[in-house]
């Protein structure tokens, strides 16, 4: 179990409050290196995460969940009752039945169905699980963003990247833990990568942000104005005087944090602009992410920098697409912006799989598709089938794991013959979570933190891990150590 035990007093107060060397330690803690080696809950099947975000909700009866039925009854009305909690749709608006208009064609030895949308996507199916039946509660952007991002839609709550942080410390020193890339500023906003109560040194470091094209994000003053010895100094300065503030209140961990920022922006100044240079990778590589083709450029070289993150030991690189003030909210032109969506992210996300599967890293690396709900099957009629589109829905949408020791070139759980509610092995966002930290050797019941009088997790007081979608292979042995801090 974890909790604010662990934090109570740093390794950095009981050398300095002991007034003893310890030789490499007192180095370790002056250098912000106070780490323990604990062990994972279980043997973890991925020791590291990227989660591609496609924000605005896909749809899923036009992606990866095809429905003869809905096809066959093209224009008719629903024949089943609607949820009771809808977004836009009120009285008899967006209860004509919609087929897509996108044919599907089974691919891989595993013959899952994929839409024409993905060309690039279906070359990867035999490494893919498909979750058909993921249900939330939210039907609302804001909502639902958090939810699958924190496990709240009401409540400010620590990320799943800071939980994640949290619980497995990280593998580079000079990196940080958690890194999202091209975050969306608003549906939840920074909270999305927050750490809420936890300690602060275990929040998303934003690179980049919506609107701004990802090759001109740069983590801001990354080149020193000054040379290595004056800022050594200035840092030495610095660290004195918030280890003496912080005297008066030893359990301040956002002046634990900050101190521990200031040594890792210091060390990160040698480490990050070569890792954002993708130049060093080869043309074959920079082609088959799409960085020469305007279309794919901006999501390739985020698919591309999170694979040189993780590659460092980033533990979680979170990519988040949004084109234009519509992303994947298609309310209205569902003919015209799901292809080009899809366009964007196709070829790169086909291309991270491959590299990932080249380099040997696809094994212990989870990778999750998906947005923060799907759509409905029904119409939202703007006039003509041209302009039309599909109203918001978490009843009953699709997300997809590759890598970590999933169970690829596989389905899991299925909607009703329209696709509108999940209906078996249903899989709600807290299920997925706790399957998340599962994959990653951490056992959602017990990566805890006590906070105001109560424990709290990721998944509250819910969560089921869904073992289907584990693969049936006994997980190798991932090293388990982790440094936190």
């Amino acid at each position: 179990m974890l909790t604010d035990q662990h934090n109570l007093i740093s390794r950095r107060d009981v050398l300095r409050q002991a007034n003893i060397g310890f030789g490499s330690l007192a180095l370790a803690a002056l250098l912000g290196e106070e780490s323990t080696a604990a062990k994972a809950h279980h043997t973890a099947r991925a020791k590291r995460m990227i989660f591609l975000f496609m924000k605005g909700g896909p749809s899923q009866v036009d992606t990866f969940d095809p429905k003869p039925r809905l096809t066959r009854d093209h224009g008719k009305k629903l024949p089943i009752d609607r949820p009771r909690l809808l977004f836009h749709s009120v009285g008899e608006q967006n209860t004509t039945l919609m087929a897509s208009p996108w044919k599907f064609r089974q691919h891989g030895e595993s013959g899952i169905p994929v839409s024409e949308l993905f060309p690039h996507i279906a070359t990867c199916v035999d490494d893919l699980c498909v979750i058909r039946s993921l249900h939330g509660t939210n039907p609302a952007h804001g909502g639902a963003t958090l939810k699958m991002h924190t496990g709240s839609d009401t409540f400010i709550r620590p990320s799943m990247g800071s939980w994640i942080s949290y619980g497995l410390g990280t593998e580079n020193r000079d990196l940080p833990t958690f890194i999202t890339l091209a975050p969306t500023a608003f549906h939840g906003g920074v909270n999305n990568y927050g750490s809420a109560f936890l300690p602060a040194i275990y929040q998303g470091t934003p690179i980049g942000r919506a609107g701004l094209p990802a090759t001109q994000a740069r983590i801001q003053h990354i080149t020193p104005q000054a040379n290595t010895s004056q800022q050594r100094k200035q840092l030495d300065l610095v660290r004195r005087l918030n280890q003496h503030h912080q005297q008066r209140d030893p359990h301040d961990t956002n002046l634990e944090a900050r101190i521990r920022s200031f040594e890792l922006a210091f060390r990160m100044q040698s480490a990050m602009p070569r890792l954002q240079d993708v130049g060093s990778e080869t043309r074959p590589t920079q082609q088959a992410y799409g960085l020469d083709n305007p279309t794919t450029q901006d999501f390739g070289y985020q698919c591309l920098l999170a694979r040189r993150l993780i590659e460092q030991g980033v533990r979680l690189v979170q990519v988040t697409h949004q084109n234009g003030s519509g992303h994947w909210d298609q309310h209205a032109n569902l003919l015209e912006r799901h292809p080009q969506n899809a366009r964007e992210v196709d070829q790169p996300i086909a291309a991270l799989l491959k590299d990932l599967k080249q380099r040997g890293l696809l094994d212990d690396t989870l990778v999750l598709w998906g947005g923060e709900f799907g759509r409905t099957p029904t119409i939202e009629d703007k006039g003509s089938p041209k302009k039309s589109g599909r109203d918001h829905n978490p009843d009953g949408f699709t997300m997809w794991l590759a890598g970590g020791g999933v169970q690829a070139g596989s389905i899991y759980g299925a909607t009703d013959e329209f696709g509108y509610f999940a209906t078996e092995n249903k899989m709600h966002i807290h299920d997925l979570h706790a399957t998340i930290l599962h994959i990653l050797g951490l056992d959602h019941e017990r990566l805890t933190y006590r906070f105001a009088g109560r424990d709290f997790r990721l998944t509250d007081v819910h969560g089921e891990v869904a073992t289907g979608v584990l693969s049936k292979k006994r997980p190798g042995l991932i090293d388990s150590d982790r440094s936190r801090g």
